[in-house]
């Protein structure tokens, strides 16, 4: 099997508008999205996940592999996590259509789609995960900015507050990540 650096720059290169990061997330941000996994209830939802990054982060977690879901929209992608995660529900669909997918009452959303400066996609991504979300649930995002990647007023229209959890410089570029959760939580 094809390492997943190798599938990561192949599809980097024949679908550069879908995928944009650089390098595929570290170990060290995974570990750090994926922080506090073993205390969630309910399905847990990775969007946006690659080659897995994260997904085996989730899982050496503890999580059971029939909790996960995973959204990519990249054919090859889903192959390749089929491949690696056996029992783990693979899905070819966006992100935005995570309230159709069957799931009510998520506990966590793991997210490496990139949402910093793109307000629709905040509304149809985030907005709609927190529709299917537990009260307690929460939305997990990393981002290259130093800022929180969804603004103020975005996050008071949905209703929504930021928590910044860590900056890794062990990434390639150095990357943040912040949690979001309703403004009552």
């Amino acid at each position: 099997m094809a390492s997943d650096f190798a599938i990561f720059i192949g599809e980097m290169m024949r679908r550069p508008t879908e995928v944009v990061a650089i390098a595929p997330s570290s170990a060290a941000v995974a570990r750090r999205m994926t922080d506090g996994l073993e205390q969630v209830k309910g399905p847990i939802v990775e969007i946006g996940p690659g080659t897995g990054s994260f997904t085996k982060a989730i899982l050496e977690r503890g999580v059971a592999p029939e909790r996960l879901t995973l959204m990519e929209m990249n054919p090859r992608f889903c192959e390749t996590l089929r491949e690696k995660f056996p029992g783990v529900t693979v899905l070819n669909r966006p992100a935005q259509e995570i309230e159709k997918i069957g799931l009510r009452d998520i506990g966590a959303v793991i997210s490496g789609v990139p949402v910093l400066a793109r307000p629709q996609i905040q509304r149809d991504v985030v907005g709609r995960a927190f529709r299917v979300m537990a009260k307690d649930g929460f939305f997990t995002q990393i981002t290259y900015s130093s800022n929180a990647p969804i603004s103020s007023d975005m996050q008071a229209e949905l209703g929504l507050r930021a928590e910044k959890r860590a900056t890794v410089w062990a990434n390639l570029p150095p990357a943040r990540v912040f949690s979001f959760y309703r403004a009552g939580h």
